[in-house]
């Protein structure tokens, strides 16, 4: 499809003006980035690979009754989606200690978590995101009560659903961070899952071996990038077995 105006352009995706009204287009760029930034490197294919990935897991959550704003697919890297007035919210589900939930509480890290853990940051780069409670959220009015429970809601439903469909190949599904928007149609508004579910905002380990499938092998100068995305992707069954998507990794540091 011809391309539109740009939107916007975040760290991983680009968005632009869709085809009708009510609609964008969400481009995967293969930027990578870590630390808000303070590290960035490019993983050709990652785009193409997060794409596929997080259209398989829109479509399987759709089929399970969560509201999202995701349409179809219109090309290797490109999905037209339902435009949402964003909740600027980062929604963390964390079912093992990981991360900066480990560096936090000096806890180690595989450890899994006696129940499922909801957390909330405030999405704004230029004060690093910081983890807020509730509280924040409704007194400045990032969302309302209702909303809130909502939010909270859907985000335990994927949280099962997603464990499970993890397990089902291999994968223990770490952590992994939700964005949210307000739908409005006909005058009336709902919460529905919003950007984009992949490799990139999940963490991914292997069930036996505890390697790590996700972008921490980027933030930590793992290598290997580009072929565990790959990996997810064949072990989701959207990549064929001896099937791949070319990944050349170049980092640098700014």
């Amino acid at each position: 499809m011809a391309r539109r105006r740009q939107i916007y352009e975040g760290k991983a995706k680009i968005i632009f003006e869709g085809p009708e009204p009510g609609t964008v287009v969400q481009y995967f760029k293969d930027d990578a980035t870590a630390g808000n930034g303070a590290k960035s490197g490019v993983i050709t294919g990652k785009g193409v690979l997060n794409n596929r990935i997080s259209e398989y897991l829109m479509l399987r959550l759709g089929e399970m009754g969560i509201p999202t704003h995701f349409i179809r697919s219109l090309n290797m890297r490109e999905q037209l989606v339902r435009e949402v007035e964003i909740i600027p919210l980062e929604v963390v589900v964390r079912n093992v200690v990981a991360g900066s939930l480990s560096k936090r509480f000096g806890l180690p890290e595989g450890e899994r978590l006696p129940r499922t853990l909801v957390e909330y940051y405030y999405k704004n780069d230029a004060l690093n995101d910081p983890l807020i409670s509730e509280e924040h959220i409704v007194t400045f009015g990032w969302a309302h009560p209702q909303e809130l429970e909502e939010i909270q809601s859907l985000a335990l439903r994927v949280n099962d659903f997603l464990c499970g469909l993890f397990t089902g190949v291999g994968i223990t599904l770490v952590d992994f961070k939700l964005e949210f928007g307000r739908l409005w149609q006909d005058d009336e508004m709902r919460i529905v899952l919003a950007d984009e579910i992949s490799p990139d905002n999940c963490r991914l380990w292997d069930s036996q071996t505890q390697e790590k499938m996700d972008k921490d092998r980027f933030r930590r100068d793992m290598g290997g990038v580009g072929e565990a995305y790959q990996e997810v992707a064949r072990r989701l069954g959207i990549l064929p077995e001896n099937g791949q998507v070319e990944t050349v990794s170049t980092e640098g540091m700014r």
